[in-house]
């Protein structure tokens, strides 16, 4: 297997100078963060942005959660995008990156209005100067718990949509199923909590339940875009929003370039940082861990992880407030690359084991590996166990995070069985855990790159989150693996170590600015 040292020469000499980047950008004040993204400096300048056809239509639609115009690309088994490719996959923007914030507004109606109008300007500014896909810049403004507790506790008028006296949480969208399984109401949108195999790195203390007001997610295969789109959403100035927020965090990272033949990010970026493990990580990888993570059959299709999509899920057909909205699940964890290459799956077939299921026999890969996952049932997940003491990451997944019976959507769409309802929007990182933080001892802010990723995923409930997350662990509603959930043996599990986890709501686009405040009096 390839190990990606081309220009390894010339990647540790960038890597020195954007290292020193690196920590003038994060090491002052959240304005010198702003303004500096450090290493991720050097990716327009190493890979060029992927040919994407022009977009039919770039009016922004009502779901923010989608990338309009991520074009899908047939690869091979190494990958790369190539005529005789028979495996879809999605080409997702260059650079992410995440802002989260607490408010810095007045909890009284007049001050929420005017930053609710204030907000939505300067978003519908930047839609006017960048369409929202890759090409441009796409935003996502999610809204997290401690925003509807503290600022919107009692609605104050009628509308069609709430009775004036509604308070918080009751005008939240409830999850149906969940509240029938359980005898008792249940949100859709719930806190986080930890599982089974959640562990920090040694020195950090517990993982951190966050308690942000908001997070805005940007993307683009353009840094100046994403710079731009900063500016305007967190920057000063009367014709800017950063006034509305105290920035908690910004998170910054990359996906893929790899696709077309050239050394991915993933390779080139943790070679130059000289991250331990970086000389294994195939060259044409979407990913450190080698594997394409954003295989069309993956992703959820369509406007299928909308509130309101799935008949039964939650209340919000036929015209809840938050109809074409979705939940959003944010975490940071570090990757360790050496566990993954050199001690607990040193060998190519192991990784394809751990990744996708045990039993597997895959042909030697020329680097990275980007084939269709086999489905597995919960059975035959637990028959894997007791023939091989061990299951797959994606194998232990497959079932409950897909549809187990066809479906038809409120929209009239048929869904066959096994349709993934997820979306996902995870990306690399090398922040440490994050590019910038308020609070660097809390968070135990590093300058040194490490890496990790900044997992997002967008689903119509946060319980089907915490079920999907449950079984990555070997835990189900009806059984519990006999494998320890942190063991070698529990897919990547054992080189993952998380350090922050929040949940949010993600309004449509009519309300994504300061959602309900129109109805506090």
């Amino acid at each position: 297997m390839k190990d990606g040292n081309e220009d390894s020469r010339a990647g540790r000499s960038r890597g020195n100078l954007s290292r020193r980047r690196l920590i003038q950008g994060t090491a002052g004040t959240f304005g010198a963060a702003l303004a500096s993204a450090g290493i991720y400096e050097m990716i327009d300048t190493i890979v060029k942005p992927p040919y994407r056809a022009a977009a039919v239509d770039s009016t922004p639609v009502e779901e923010q959660y989608i990338l309009q115009n991520e074009q899908v690309v047939m690869v091979d088994g190494s990958g790369v995008k190539s005529s005789h490719g028979k495996i879809a996959v999605r080409v997702p923007a260059l650079h992410d990156h995440v802002i989260t914030a607490k408010l810095n507004v007045s909890a009284n109606a007049k001050a929420l209005q005017e930053a609710q109008h204030h907000l939505e300007s300067v978003l519908m500014g930047l839609e006017r100067e960048f369409p929202p896909t890759p090409t441009g810049v796409a935003a996502t403004v999610a809204w997290g718990l401690p925003y509807f507790h503290h600022y919107i506790p009692t609605l104050g008028k009628t509308s069609s949509f709430f009775r004036a006296g509604t308070s918080y949480p009751a005008y939240l969208p409830v999850d149906l199923t969940t509240s029938k399984k359980e005898g008792h109401t249940v949100y859709a949108l719930q806190e986080a909590r930890t599982f089974p195999s959640d562990q920090s790195p040694p020195g950090f203390g517990p993982v951190r339940m966050e308690q942000n007001d908001v997070a805005v997610l940007l993307r683009s295969d353009s840094l100046a875009n994403i710079k731009a789109a900063s500016n305007a959403l967190f920057g000063s100035g009367s014709s800017r929003a950063g006034s509305l927020f105290k920035v908690t965090s910004i998170r910054q990272g990359f996906s893929g370039g790899g696709f077309y033949g050239k050394q991915g990010l993933p390779s080139k970026l943790a070679l130059a940082a000289d991250i331990p493990g970086a000389k294994s990580i195939p060259r044409e990888a979407q990913g450190f861990l080698g594997f394409a993570t954003t295989l069309d059959s993956n992703m959820g299709p369509g406007v299928i992880a909308n509130l309101e999509t799935l008949p039964g899920l939650t209340d919000q057909w036929p015209n809840g407030y938050f109809k074409q909205g979705t939940t959003m699940h944010l975490s940071h964890l570090f990757q360790d690359l050496v566990t993954w290459y050199e001690k607990n799956f040193p060998q190519y077939a192991d990784r394809v084991q751990a990744m996708l299921h045990p039993g597997l026999s895959p042909a030697p890969s020329p680097g990275t590996l980007a084939l269709q996952p086999p489905g597995q049932s919960e059975a035959e997940v637990a028959q894997g166990v007791k023939r091989y003491h061990s299951y797959g990451h994606t194998g232990s997944m497959s079932e409950v995070d897909s549809t187990t019976s066809p479906k038809t959507s409120n929209y009239g769409k048929a869904y066959p069985t096994g349709t993934t309802i997820p979306v996902r929007g995870d990306f690399d990182t090398l922040d440490n855990p994050f590019h910038y933080t308020s609070d660097p001892t809390a968070d135990h802010y590093s300058k040194k790159p490490a890496a990790g990723l900044h997992f997002i995923q967008f689903q119509p409930t946060t319980a089907i989150f915490n079920i999907v997350r449950l079984s990555m662990d070997g835990h189900y509603p009806d059984r519990t693996l006999p494998v320890e959930p942190r063991s070698a043996h529990a897919g990547i599990n054992s080189v993952l170590h998380t350090t922050h986890r929040q949940n949010y709501l993600v309004p449509p686009r009519r309300h994504r600015s300061f959602p309900l405040a129109e109805f506090l009096a």
